[in-house]
C-alpha cells in the first residue's frame, strides 16, 4: 500500500479520445451524406 498510482488524469484522456472518435464519425458520415443532403435541400428551396 505504499505505492497508490495516480489515475486523476485518466478519465480526461478516455473522454478526449470518445470525443475525437465521435468527430471523425460524424465527419465521415457528413462527406459521404453531404451531396444527398444538400440535394434535397434544393429541391425544397426550388419548389417553395
Amino acid at each position: 500500500m505504499l505505492f497508490i498510482p495516480n489515475q486523476k488524469g485518466q478519465g480526461l484522456v478516455e473522454y478526449a479520445l470518445i470525443l475525437v472518435l465521435v468527430a471523425v464519425v460524424v465527419i465521415v458520415i457528413l462527406a459521404l451524406l453531404g451531396p444527398a443532403i444538400g440535394n434535397v435541400f434544393s429541391n425544397v428551396v426550388s419548389n417553395i
